[in-house]
């Protein structure tokens, strides 16, 4: 049944003159921290993980939660291909050629030392090449 408009003025107007009793407040507060650390404490050992892992997923909603069961589906698909796999098939050991090697040290390149190296602006040429 539906209130009328003059039901909710008159509770409106009762309600209005209502106040809440002395200390109503502080003691509101106590009570608050009471509860939640009653709620943390239940929330300890494997009960308490399986209530944080349900308020997790219920808290996703719709739109994520679809993905999460989308990857655990795929994880159970991998899990289970995985464990059904067969065991004890047997491999050909392909033949392996034996390549006998040695390194060798590269030949020495001789190369022509200068005697003496002439770095003055006046032997530079014009494109400021060294010439010798």
């Amino acid at each position: 049944m539906k209130p009328s408009v003059e039901q909710i003025e008159s509770l409106l107007a009762l309600k209005r003159h209502e106040r809440p009793g002395e200390g109503y407040f502080e003691d509101f507060l106590v009570e608050f921290h009471r509860r939640r650390r009653e709620e943390e404490a239940a929330l300890t050992g494997v009960a308490g993980l399986w209530k944080r892992f349900a308020l997790w997923f219920s808290n996703l909603g719709a739109s994520k939660s679809k993905w999460v069961y989308g990857m655990g589906v795929a994880y159970a698909s991998i899990a289970a291909l995985f464990l059904l796999s067969p065991e004890g098939t047997q491999v050909q050991p392909v033949p392996v050629e034996r390549i006998d090697f040695r390194v060798e040290p590269a030949p020495a390149l001789e190369m022509e030392q200068l005697e003496e190296l002439d770095l003055r602006p006046s032997t530079q040429g014009s494109t400021g090449e060294q010439v010798f």
